[in-house]
């Protein structure tokens, strides 16, 4: 599934829009050489796919794909796939989309809240664990 979204920034007097597009676990950005087409195919070799998986996926012929590969090769400077990749994260390209829950899962290791740390005692020795806790409201119709 490929999502397509727009961000406004606020920058000195005038906004900029940024446009991105999910696919495959990373975020492309749009605006920074690399057309939409040439941008999902980047993603999809990112993600580890082949032309044919990556073809399946997006709905076009394989050959497209290496097609628009070839045009991005070009337009970065690069001869191999894996280059490809690296010369994109470095111009900022695409980023992984999961970096955001990576985030969140390490803030939630490195809090020290208290309202985050349960107390169990476990024979001689004390536990502290570190969870999240749940609130569950339940409600019940009464007839």
């Amino acid at each position: 599934m490929i999502v397509y979204f727009a961000h406004q920034e606020q920058h000195g007097a005038q906004g900029m829009t940024t446009v991105t597009i999910t696919f495959a676990g990373f975020i492309g950005f749009l605006g920074r050489g690399a057309a939409p087409r040439e941008l999902e195919c980047l993603m999809a070799v990112a993600s580890g796919m082949t032309s044919k998986e990556a073809a399946r996926d997006l709905g076009i012929s394989s050959g497209a794909i290496d097609k628009r590969l070839l045009a991005l090769t070009t337009k970065l400077g690069v001869t191999r796939r894996a280059a490809l990749v690296a010369e994109a994260f470095k111009r900022g390209l695409i980023s992984p989309a999961a970096v955001l829950a990576i985030l969140l899962v390490a803030h939630g290791a490195i809090v020290s809240e208290p309202m985050t740390k349960v107390r169990r005692s476990g024979g001689s020795e004390s536990k502290i664990e570190s969870r999240i806790a749940a609130r569950r409201v339940e409600a019940s119709l009464a007839a």
